[in-house]
């Protein structure tokens, strides 16, 4: 799927074009992609990628409404950030659901954190406390970093009552900083779910 950009009949287009191309808008990206008709939509494998895509939906939007815990603005900002280090452009909202997908695909853990809250408790300290909505418990490491593709700072964070808490230090007054949880690895290629990248700047 690519994103388009004027004047590749991308001014508000919309459906097929000789049966060829199909433009369309996705969460507010101007996309195109092959037309295709699949062989048999009902089949083993469509169905199940398409329940993937519905549990995932559903979780993003409870996550939207658990009380006291609720999706904010912060959130979809650092999700969106998280998903602006991909290859393809990525609204918050489909950097979730991909990830879920993902995760589903390779029988990973998928889990959505959020509710992300700053702290500085000192001049050089930062604390950064993020919800999970999947799991009471779950080891992994914050990492922050002076930029969002690169993070090499690293702290323990491991979830206790569904809540990570990194007490990090050695920041530098009036510097902006990228925070990102990254749940524990069990082997090479698992946990692909990871939190959104804030940012913050260190007063």
């Amino acid at each position: 799927m690519a994103k388009l950009k004027a004047p590749l009949l991308s001014l508000g287009a919309a459906g097929a074009i000789g049966k060829s191309m199909v433009f369309f808008n996705w969460k507010g990206l101007d996309v195109v992609r092959e037309y295709v008709i699949p062989a048999n939509p009902q089949s083993t494998p469509q169905t199940t990628q398409r329940g993937y895509f519905t549990n995932a939906v559903t979780n993003v939007h409870l996550a939207e409404t658990i009380d006291g815990h609720e999706l904010s603005e912060a959130d979809k900002t650092a999700y969106a950030l998280y998903g602006s280090t991909e290859k393809t452009p990525r609204t918050w909202f489909n950097q979730a659901v991909a990830r879920y997908v993902i995760a589903q695909v390779n029988s990973e853990i998928w889990q959505l954190l959020g509710d992300g809250t700053f702290s500085d408790p000192a001049t050089t300290e930062i604390t950064l406390v993020l919800f999970n909505y999947q799991q009471y418990t779950q080891a992994g490491r914050m990492y922050w970093g002076t930029s969002k593709t690169s993070m090499p700072n690293s702290q323990a964070c491991n979830g206790v009552g569904s809540e990570h808490t990194a007490v990090m230090t050695g920041f530098t007054k009036g510097v902006k900083y990228f925070f990102q949880f990254r749940p524990t690895k069990e082997t090479d290629d698992q946990y692909v779910c990871r939190s959104g990248i804030y940012h913050h700047v260190s007063t």
